[in-house]
C-alpha cells in the first residue's frame, strides 16, 4: 500500500475502523441482551461472551489486513494467514451457543469472518444475500424459543438480531466503498503515467520530425557534393557543403529549441509537480516557495529538483517530504530534506552510502558548480537534506 496517496490510506483506516466499530457493538448489544435476562444464561456467561466478543473482534484485523491488499482472486489468498482467524470466530461461535443458546450467536462470528475473505464480486453479493437471509430465519427461530414474555427483553432481543441480521450489509458496503476508492486511485495513477507517456511520444515524434527532415536534407546535399566533385565542378561542389553546414546548423538549433520547450517549465510548475509526484507515491510532501521564485535559474534549479525527487523516490524510505526554494542574501537556495531509514545513511556524512546512488547527486553538483554555486548533503539521524545554493549576481550575468 505504499503506492497509496495519504488519502486513500486514512480511508482505509476509516474503512477497518468503522467494521471494527460495527463488531463491538454487536457484542456489547449481545451481552446487554443476556445481562437482561433474555436468553437463559447470564452472570459469568454474559462476561465470557463479552471477553470472547473481543478477541473475536480483535481477530478479524488480520483478515481486513489480507483483504487491503486484495486481487479478487481466492486462489491467492494466504490460508496460512487467515486460518486462524477463522478458527477464532468458530470457537466463539460455539462457546457463545453453548452459554446463551442463541443460533444467531453461533453464526454471525463465522459468517462475518468468512465474509472478510478475499471473494470475487459476484461470489460475494451472493454471499451476503445468502448469509443475511439465513441470519434473518435464525432471528425468527431465537425469537420463538428464546425470549421470554418480558417485554423488556423482547425489545432487547429485537435490537440483537437486527443488527446481527445487518452486520453482513453493513459490512459489505464498507468494504464496497473501499474497493471505489481503490479502483480510482487505480485510475489516477494510470491517467499520470499515460499522461507520461503521450508526453514522451510527442517528444519522440517532434524529434523525428525534426532530425528526419535536416537529415534528408543534409544527404541529398551531400550527394549532389559528390556528382560535382566528379564533374570538377568545385565551385557548385563547395557552395553544397556550405548548404549542408547550414542545415546541420539549422538542426542542431532544432533540437536546442525543442529541449528547451521541453525544460523551460516555471519552477512553482516543477515544485508542485514534484509535491504532487511524491504524493502519489503514498509520501505526504509540502513545499515552501519563495514569491519571487520566478527570478531563480530553472535551468539549474529544474533538473536539481527533478533529480532530487527521483532520489526521495527509490532511496528515501521515508513518509515526509519537504521542499524549499527562497533566497537568503545574495544566494538562491533550494533544500529538501525527507525522513529516511537509518540504515541508508550515514548520520552526520557528506555521502549516500550505496555507490550508484551517488551518480546523480554529483551530476548535480557539477551542475551547480558552474555557475558558482555549491551542493551540499546532510545525513542526520533521521533525515536527509539536499542544500542546492545559487549566487543571485551569478544568474543574473548569466
Amino acid at each position: 500500500m505504499r503506492g497509496l496517496a495519504s488519502g486513500v490510506r486514512g480511508a482505509w483506516w476509516y474503512t477497518v475502523s468503522a467494521i471494527l466499530f460495527f463488531e463491538l457493538v454487536l457484542v456489547l448489544t449481545w451481552t446487554a441482551t443476556l445481562f437482561q435476562g433474555g436468553v437463559p444464561s447470564v452472570g459469568v456467561g454474559a462476561g465470557a461472551v463479552a471477553i470472547g466478543g473481543l478477541l473475536w473482534c480483535a481477530s478479524t484485523l488480520p483478515l481486513l489486513s489480507a483483504y487491503r491488499h486484495r486481487t479478487g482472486d481466492p486462489t491467492a489468498v494466504q490460508w496460512r494467514t487467515v486460518l486462524a482467524p477463522i478458527v477464532i470466530a468458530v470457537g466463539y461461535g460455539v462457546l457463545a451457543f453453548a452459554l446463551s443458546g442463541s443460533w444467531l450467536l453461533l453464526v454471525v462470528p463465522v459468517a462475518q469472518s468468512v465474509q472478510l475473505l478475499d471473494w470475487p464480486r459476484a461470489v460475494r453479493l451472493r454471499m451476503v444475500l445468502a448469509v443475511t437471509a439465513l441470519l434473518a430465519c435464525l432471528w425468527v427461530i431465537d425469537a420463538n424459543g428464546l425470549v421470554s414474555a418480558s417485554s423488556d427483553s423482547a425489545n432487547g432481543y429485537f435490537a440483537t438480531g437486527f443488527l446481527s441480521a445487518a452486520l453482513p450489509l453493513m459490512t459489505v458496503l464498507s468494504l464496497w466503498w473501499w474497493d471505489v476508492l481503490i479502483a480510482l486511485d487505480r485510475a489516477r495513477v494510470s491517467e499520470a503515467r499515460l499522461a507520461a507517456t503521450q508526453e514522451r511520444l510527442n517528444l519522440a515524434t517532434d524529434v523525428h520530425d525534426l532530425q528526419g527532415h535536416h537529415l534528408q536534407v543534409v544527404a541529398l546535399q551531400l550527394e549532389l557534393t559528390e556528382r560535382l566533385l566528379q564533374g570538377d565542378d568545385h565551385a557548385a561542389a563547395l557552395e553544397q557543403l556550405q548548404a549542408a553546414r547550414v542545415s546541420v546548423d539549422e538542426a542542431r538549433q532544432g533540437t536546442r529549441d525543442l529541449a528547451t520547450r521541453f525544460r523551460s517549465v516555471p519552477l512553482r510548475d516543477e515544485l508542485a509537480n514534484a509535491r504532487d509526484l511524491l504524493r502519489a507515491a503514498g509520501i505526504a510532501a509540502e513545499t515552501v516557495v519563495d514569491a519571487n521564485a520566478d527570478d531563480a535559474p530553472a535551468s539549474v534549479f529544474g533538473p536539481v529538483i527533478r533529480e532530487t525527487t527521483t532520489n526521495v523516490l527509490r532511496h528515501g524510505g521515508g513518509r515526509h517530504t519537504t521542499l524549499r526554494l527562497a533566497r537568503s542574501g545574495d544566494l538562491w537556495r533550494y533544500e529538501i530534506t525527507n525522513d529516511t531509514d537509518a540504515a541508508v545513511y550515514t548520520p552526520g556524512s557528506q555521502r549516500v552510502i550505496p555507490g550508484r546512488e551517488r551518480t546523480g547527486l554529483d551530476g548535480l553538483a557539477r551542475r551547480a558548480k558552474e555557475v558558482g554555486g555549491t551542493l551540499e548533503i546532510v545525513a542526520g539521524e533521521k533525515d536527509f537534506t539536499v542544500i542546492v545554493t545559487v549566487p543571485v549576481s551569478e544568474v543574473a550575468t548569466r
